[in-house]
């Protein structure tokens, strides 16, 4: 439940104009909150002149004053380390610390969800990596070997990717601790789970920009994804509750590579209307 400290409070009426469902009202020059369509977006928490308003929900302790020093973010800064993030496929054979996957996933538990539902989860495997790594192999060789015998129009673009499926299995069969085409030998991978799609994928990308800024690279693996989706065995082995899906497999680790500047991109497509 969202509160208002009577004693606290000034009347200025923020709370009420930022507030999206219309939740709050001002009675006798104080600030209401009759929590009924509220969704506990915290605009009213952010806004407050006086602090004022607090939750019995959340844990308030989270809650940092705005300091311009701490908070503020250089663009043009912002926008070299967005041009110079790479996919990382090399990575050193050194385990990421506890602490590095928490703030990584902290960055993902802060960013915004629709209707602030929330539904974000997350799955660390590390010890599992090569019994997970068995499992989305032999999936992929499945779903590669199906493709491969009934090749229609409709699915001829997916055809280079399902050789490449049955020729990772196979690779695997001869030596399962050789080559590593699937997670890269990488020490950790991340699980982003939703009940809404975009809401993981929102997630994941502020994930990465913070595994970058750890020093560390990511991988965002869609042949993990493919493999999972649908599978009981791995969404057994993961304990996938109803109602969650994998949205992005996220491949961690400290880059064995360094890279020297950004690359080129294609012009933005920009309609102005």
């Amino acid at each position: 439940m969202m509160t208002v400290n009577e004693e606290k409070c000034i009347g200025c009426g923020l709370c009420v104009e930022d507030c999206f469902p219309r939740d709050i009202e001002i009675i006798g020059g104080k600030a209401r909150i009759n929590n009924v369509t509220c969704f506990k977006c915290g605009h009213c928490i952010a806004v407050c002149p006086v602090n004022a308003v607090k939750t019995d929900e959340y844990d308030m302790s989270e809650v940092i004053e705005y300091d311009k020093e701490k908070f503020h973010v250089d663009s043009d800064n912002l926008m070299n380390f967005i041009k110079f993030r790479r996919s990382i496929r090399q990575f050193k054979n050194k385990e990421v610390e506890t602490e590095k996957i928490s703030k990584i996933i902290e960055a993902g538990r802060f960013t915004e969800t629709a209707g602030n539902i929330q539904d974000v989860s997350y799955i660390v495997i590390r010890d599992g990596l090569q019994e997970l790594r068995k499992m989305t192999l032999e999936s992929l060789n499945s779903i590669g070997k199906k493709l491969l015998s009934n090749i229609t129009p409709e699915n001829t673009m997916y055809v280079k990717y399902a050789k490449l499926w049955v020729g990772m299995y196979k690779k695997y069969l001869e030596n399962p601790d050789g080559e590593d085409s699937l997670f890269f030998n990488a020490p950790v991978v991340i699980l982003v789970v939703a009940n809404i799609q975009v809401n993981g994928v929102l997630a994941s990308s502020n994930m990465e920009i913070m595994a970058n800024s750890l020093g560390l690279g990511a991988l965002f693996s869609g042949f993990f994804v493919r493999a999972a989706t649908g599978n009981e065995e791995i969404r057994k082995f993961l304990n996938l509750k109803e109602g969650k899906e994998i949205t992005t497999c996220m491949i961690v680790g400290c880059p064995n590579i360094e890279y020297k500047r950004t690359v080129p991109r294609k012009p933005a497509e920009i309609l102005w209307k």
